[in-house]
């Protein structure tokens, strides 16, 4: 039997990963949503719904009309010092908008998948599995533990999937992440200040898209760690993607949290114990090396595309 799938936020870097995973799958009708125009460069397959998700009327609009048996949400005000100086923001995408998914589903049955992240712990026991305690330390923190906490409470079909640190390219190159930031700076010759005392491990956004998927086939719920199997320091992150691509490491320099400024506290040293994921979903994720692969061949895909190859 068909299933249908609702994706939120399928203009960001995991939301477009769902779409091409998706149509591998020929049992599933895909719902793409997101703000403004489609920006994914695969138009066919699949319908695509303008929506923001904290306008709860446009959410009951679009419930209404597709009655999608899974949501996964990938919507969410990402940028944690940016949710340090607008908590309105923050709060409106991160948990509001959360709220008005779950009422919704409620109400059609709807099983929701919910994106989080590794920021809800304090970083002082990393790496971590799923029953440990959170202690979020910064506002974004805070409004992901927030919207699992509602989730929890629910009387929904619910999974949360955290994650750390999603690379990988999307088709119109708007969004940056470690990886391509990293490389362009370099390519450039640009000197980058990388830190040396934060340890998280890299998710290649294909394999968060696959988790994803997994969980909503398989009717899993509750809470499963998503993340690359490997946990580095940041700044070896950043060495290894200068060595990689065959860049000039000297224009990285080292520096200490401490000495960024930041406005929103960040966990010292997160990284997931997967084997909870590895043995319900058969997650099985790609070596930091792999997903540096993959992104470089998507590059040059997209460099083909882009010259009309």
């Amino acid at each position: 039997m068909q299933k249908t799938i609702l994706i939120t936020g399928s203009n960001g870097m995991t939301g477009q990963k769902l779409i091409y995973e998706l149509l591998k799958h020929t049992d599933i009708k895909i719902i793409a949503t997101s703000i403004g125009a489609n920006r994914t460069r695969e138009k066919n397959g699949y319908v695509y719904e303008t929506l923001d998700i904290t306008n709860q009327s446009e959410i009951v609009n679009v419930f209404a009309k597709y009655k999608p048996d899974a949501v996964i949400n990938t919507a969410a005000f990402t940028n944690v010092d940016g949710c340090e100086k607008d908590h309105e923001s923050c709060d409106n995408l991160n948990i509001f908008a959360v709220d008005y998914l779950i009422k919704v589903c409620k109400k059609y049955n709807t099983h929701l998948v919910h994106i989080s992240t590794d920021f809800v712990f304090d970083g002082e026991d990393g790496p971590y599995k799923e029953t440990d305690i959170p202690n979020p330390l910064s506002y974004y923190a805070e409004s992901k533990y927030k919207a699992e906490i509602l989730l929890e409470q629910s009387s929904i079909k619910w999974t949360i999937i955290r994650t750390i640190i999603i690379f990988g390219v999307v088709d119109d190159m708007n969004r940056s992440n470690v990886v391509l930031w990293t490389k362009n700076a370099l390519e450039n010759g640009q000197t980058i200040n990388v830190i040396n005392d934060q340890y998280r491990s890299p998710t290649l956004a294909e394999d968060l898209a696959v988790a994803c998927i997994s969980s909503v086939m398989k009717g899993a719920t509750g809470i499963y760690h998503i993340s690359g199997k490997e946990i580095y320091c940041i700044l070896e992150i950043a060495y290894k993607i200068a060595d990689f691509f065959g860049l000039d490491k000297t224009h990285i320099n080292p520096i200490s949290s401490a000495s960024l400024n930041q406005p929103a506290k960040r966990p010292p040293r997160t990284g997931f114990i997967i084997d909870k994921a590895i043995k319900e979903l058969d997650y099985n994720p790609h070596s930091f090396e792999e997903g540096l692969q993959i992104v470089a061949d998507q590059l040059k895909r997209n460099t083909e595309l882009n010259l009309g190859k």
